[in-house]
């Protein structure tokens, strides 16, 4: 009877852990990166063209302004490059680890520089990126929404960008709601559809307008100082345009795999694709927008155009349609960060309710940061170097030498290096930039107005 009691309780320990595994299981069919496997490669396709393709389009002329010609090409070529290649490092280590899958960018980050250093490193800097995009998203929509009202209501009183904007936050109010991935797909997809619209707008009706009276494609500024400082911005601005590293493991993790059919496959064609009409809207719209306008371009190309009056305001309505997809797209792996942190570490039972407040309470935040600092150019300058550099041009870079430990002065060892150390001049110089355009733009700004 006496070695009963033990056996008993060693009889436990397979049940405690299969309830563990199934409250674990639960958890993730509640979460929205890990509750839905079922894409398609396409998906990855129109997901990624809706996470990259968006307000940073229309600032490229501008960049482009800032840098000039040469170096203006250069960049912009130089990114593609750059860009495509860290993306595709992200996607052959999303499956590394036999049997295992990083769904999350701070997983990836935690098995490369461990379990708490990898969340100090790759989660702050995440959340500033897609809590940044959205931020910046959402005075990109309220303006476009500006553009299309006094485009076609000439005859009406002015109404000031805060309602705009908080025109634009109500519809993310309820789009929020949408559990997954999956779910927003309809979404993306529109997204994706709008920005090649508007992009091809943007260029053709730049050619349609011509070669300005009084173009001019010197520096704007007169002070070597502000020369140098416009082109720290724009380098930021060019690294905000290419902005999907933040999701793309969280976008791989909506595809099924299998040891025979790993998810890399179909995500890796999605890319591709991806990146062809990137390339597709990005350089006509820099390279035309400049050549038509100089450096008298606005920090957004739509509003350079006024006619055809049609034309314009249906761009900007494509505009307002496009980043309604791609606030979605940033904003759900932060909804899944803070859901994790609300059901795993607060313990709160995962149920529509607790969804219900904690995307309203986000999307509110958000509005109002919006509201209170619409400062466009400045902001794309400051978060595309602070934020986007390490996440889309060095950190890949610095995982992978990491995890692969490849030859020293291999071509692969090579290749990271050389990304590691223009992304670092990158978060370095741009921020600097962005930084002394939003002060200047403070100048004259009267908040809430």
């Amino acid at each position: 009877m006496g070695t009963q009691a033990p056996e008993s309780e060693n009889s436990n320990i397979p049940i405690n852990n299969d309830e563990k595994l199934a409250k674990q299981k639960e958890i993730d069919d509640w979460l929205p990166i890990t509750s839905s496997r079922n894409a398609k490669w396409w998906y990855s396709a129109f997901h990624n063209v809706t996470a990259m393709v968006g307000a940073g389009v229309l600032s490229l002329p501008y960049a482009m302004a800032a840098l000039g010609w040469g170096p203006g090409v250069v960049v912009l070529i130089l990114s593609w490059l750059i860009t495509l290649y860290t993306l595709w490092q992200m996607v052959e280590m999303h499956e590394m680890v036999p049997g295992k899958r990083f769904d999350r960018y701070h997983e990836l980050g935690q098995h490369a520089f461990g379990e708490k250093l990898g969340l100090y490193i790759v989660v702050p800097q995440q959340l500033i990126c897609e809590v940044g995009v959205d931020i910046v998203y959402m005075v990109t929509g309220g303006k476009s929404l500006k553009k299309f009202h006094d485009l076609v209501r000439k005859d009406r009183k002015d109404i000031k960008l805060t309602y705009f904007i908080m025109i634009f936050a109500s519809v993310h109010f309820v789009l929020s709601h949408l559990p997954n991935f999956n779910s927003i797909s309809g979404v993306s997809l529109a997204a994706a559809v709008m920005s090649l619209s508007y992009s091809t707008i943007a260029w053709t009706a730049s050619v349609h307008k011509g070669v300005q009276a009084d173009v001019e494609y010197g520096y704007k500024s007169k002070t070597a100082s502000g020369t140098i400082l416009n082109f720290f911005t724009a380098l930021g601005d060019v690294a905000f345009a290419y902005a999907g590293h933040n999701v793309v493991l969280e976008i791989q993790a909506t595809i099924p795999s299998t040891p025979e059919k790993p998810s890399k496959k179909p995500m890796w064609k999605g890319v591709l694709v991806a990146y062809f009409v990137v390339a597709l809207c990005y350089f006509p719209v820099a390279l035309i927008g400049y050549r038509m306008f100089g450096n008298n371009v606005e920090d957004n190309i739509l509003i350079s155009l006024e006619k055809p009056v049609w034309l314009i305001a249906m761009a900007n309505m494509f505009v307002v349609v496009h980043v309604i997809g791609s606030y979605q797209i940033y904003a759900m792996p932060v909804f899944d960060m803070i859901e994790t942190v609300l059901v795993k570490k607060l313990k709160f039972r995962p149920s529509t309710t607790l969804r219900f407040f904690s995307r309203n309470i986000y999307v509110a935040l958000t509005m109002f940061v919006a509201i209170t600092f619409p400062f466009f150019g400045g902001l794309l300058g400051f978060f595309g170097g602070f934020a986007f550099a390490p996440t889309t041009y060095f950190l890949p870079c610095v995982m992978w030498l990491t995890v692969y430990k490849p030859k020293k002065f291999s071509l692969s060892w090579c290749a990271n290096w050389v990304c590691i150390t223009l992304g670092l001049l990158l978060m370095i110089l741009s921020p600097i930039g962005g930084l002394r355009n939003i002060i200047i733009q403070a100048k004259n700004y009267d908040f809430y107005s």
